[in-house]
């Protein structure tokens, strides 16, 4: 069996002599020391991910070094799925919040106290469901709970939004036909919010139970289109798990889905573009994301359905600049990311922190660590208000790039606040 560290270190060897490079010169451009690339090119050091993909960039090699550098993923996303049953968040004595399954038993009990507290009892319960006035008081709560998601921890969140899907869930059973499908397509956007924010805790389980939840609630309720964003939701699992291939896979089984909006088939572009970035396929990628300007453009007005950020004013550009990093064209990534997260809204705490900490990473991985250094500074504290596990794995990468200068003084003093936000999400 070949030695996959062997093997890469010989075709970066091959291919910087072709490109007429030395040890030295490579380390300039990749801002990697020689010592470095030369026990990876001896076979004695595996690359990162990071320094794969900017050195299939700078060597022009097509995505060829990043498909060596790639580990077998051995499971798939569908063996993950949990069992059915209901999941909710339990705060302890100890003042600790643990999300964890629970019976069908205990969760009805749970809806039906928040029910009473809602004012919607059993009694009259159906009649009540088909006053306007609890639709509008739910959807408004959805907003605000999107809302809360932006500025505050999963943990503060997520009890809110299973509470509420629950709730919804047992209104639709004992509504009128005509009021049950708008309660359970409102219950799955919920549903869906919660998966969102269990992945932001760390727990891609429960993300991945919550959206087949959501999918459920939606197909019971006539909505069709959300078991196609559930694509979506997934390959986001796989992208952060670094697994290009099913992130393209799931990806691209939804935007080739032309029964359902554009804007679920743009967001599905967008994801593929992410996937083949990943890859190294920058044809690919440009080809998905241009897919995706032109379909989000279609259908301009559907944000409000909330499926997808609603803080990005111009989410394609964004995405580009996500996926540049990710081809190893850091500089180039850096400028766009630059103009696009000075755009987010100034409330939207974990869109600013999630995009601006793709923002500094490419800054740091374009050499200049000094503007890396001031803007993790900045976005360091908003990081720690959100609790974002999607956020910490990128702050993981950053602390990587920069941990390589720590003899630079901005990065020694950074450093300790760096370190101190890489601790798990709270839940």
């Amino acid at each position: 069996m070949s030695n996959p560290m062997a093997t890469y270190g010989a075709e970066l060897r091959r291919k910087r002599l072709e490109a007429g490079l030395s040890l030295a010169q490579l380390g300039a451009l990749l801002h990697y020391s020689k010592g470095h690339l030369s026990k990876i090119e001896h076979g004695r050091k595996f690359p990162s991910p990071e320094l794969a993909r900017m050195s299939d960039a700078v060597l022009g090699a097509d995505g060829t070094l990043i498909a060596l550098a790639s580990r077998p993923r051995d499971a798939r996303l569908d063996d993950e799925t949990p069992d059915d049953g209901v999941w909710q968040m339990n705060l302890s004595l100890d003042g600790e919040s643990r999300f964890h399954p629970v019976n069908r038993r205990e969760a009805l009990t749970a809806a039906s106290t928040s029910m009473l507290g809602f004012g919607l009892g059993a009694r009259g319960m159906a009649e009540t469901a088909g006053e306007p006035t609890a639709l509008d008081a739910f959807r408004a709560l959805f907003a605000q709970l999107r809302n809360l998601g932006q500025t505050a921890s999963p943990g503060a969140v997520l009890p809110l939004v299973i509470t509420q899907t629950h709730v919804l869930r047992d209104l639709a059973s004992r509504a009128p036909a005509r009021t049950r499908d708008e309660l359970l397509v409102l219950g799955a956007r919920f549903a869906e919010y919660g998966g969102w924010m269990s992945q932001e805790s760390g727990d891609d389980r429960a993300a991945l139970w919550w959206t087949a939840k959501a999918v459920e609630m939606a197909a019971a309720g006539g909505d069709h289109d959300l078991a196609v964003y559930a694509l979506v939701r997934r390959a986001l699992v796989t992208l952060y798990r670094e697994d290009a291939a099913q992130t393209v896979e799931l990806a691209h089984r939804a935007w080739s889905d032309r029964g359902v909006p554009p804007r679920i088939r743009g967001l599905a572009a967008q994801r593929e573009a992410q996937g083949h970035a990943l890859a190294g396929d920058r044809d690919a990628c440009m080809r998905g994301l241009d897919r995706a300007r032109r379909l989000l453009a279609a259908d301009p007005g559907a944000a409000a359905s909330g499926l997808g950020s609603r803080n990005l004013p111009d989410p394609v550009s964004m995405v580009t600049g996500w996926c540049l990093f990710e081809l190893g064209r850091t500089r180039d990534a850096a400028e766009i990311l630059d103009a696009e997260v000075a755009r987010i809204p100034p409330e939207a705490l974990r869109s600013r922190a999630r995009y601006g900490a793709r923002q500094a990473l490419a800054h740091a991985a374009a050499g200049e660590i000094d503007h890396a250094c001031e803007l993790t500074g900045r976005l360091l504290p908003l990081a720690d208000v959100v609790g974002s596990a999607t956020i910490t794995t990128d702050l993981r990468r950053l602390a990587r790039v920069l941990g390589r200068r720590r003899d630079h003084a901005p990065v020694r003093e950074l450093y300790p606040a760096l370190t101190a936000s890489l601790r798990p999400a709270a839940i």
